[in-house]
């Protein structure tokens, strides 16, 4: 008696392992592409915007209103 509920048991644990082998979502191993290497352009040095007039500080810019 206790050795057919013990293989039943087995059988049981048995059969849930292999469906848990075939109901997981396999994720597949994807390799990722190698970079190529290009050629950076020469990038120019950025010289900083001068103000060349300057506004009066007690005059204001019309509104238009």
């Amino acid at each position: 008696m206790m050795y057919k509920i013990t293989l039943i048991l087995s059988v049981l644990v048995a059969i849930n392992f292999i469906l848990l082998i075939f109901s997981t979502n396999k994720v597949k191993k994807i390799s990722k592409p190698k970079k190529v290497k290009v050629n950076k352009p020469i990038v120019l040095k950025k010289v900083p915007k001068t103000i060349t007039t300057q506004q009066a500080p007690s005059r204001l810019s019309p509104t238009g209103s």
